[in-house]
């Protein structure tokens, strides 16, 4: 068809994720330090448009504030070469012991610290 598989739209919102945690300093490897995997757990995807190959695009990430033990990011997928909204979704993330791979019920305190920083700016 020349357009994008759907699929495809998950692996822009984990380039996404990586992306962010790099700018703010809270990348995958900041959580395996401090003892812990965040798994999604729940993933949408909203399509708008199309990407054909070869279209350049641009993914716009956030973070949303909460207080439970998960982490929510919200997705918005511009293509640059058509000037269109491609995609727009979410995902959540928990927070799962590193060695016993329980799930964490409450936020672990290096990701509260981190989150109150970046939510006061």
């Amino acid at each position: 068809m020349g357009v994008v598989w759907h699929g495809t739209y998950l692996r822009y919102f984990e380039d996404g994720r990586e992306a962010f945690g790099r700018e703010y300093g809270m990348g995958y490897l900041e959580f395996f330090e401090n003892g812990f995997f965040i798994p999604i757990v729940k993933s949408e995807i909203e399509h708008k448009g199309m990407v054909r190959y070869g279209d350049e695009i641009e993914i716009t990430t956030t973070i949303l504030p909460n207080e439970a033990a998960k982490i929510i990011f919200e997705y918005q997928i511009f293509n640059v070469t058509l000037n269109t909204l491609a995609a727009t979704g979410r995902t959540t993330q928990v927070f799962m012991d590193a060695k016993t791979r329980e799930l964490h019920l409450v936020v672990p305190q290096f990701f509260s610290e981190w989150r109150d920083k970046i939510f006061a700016e």
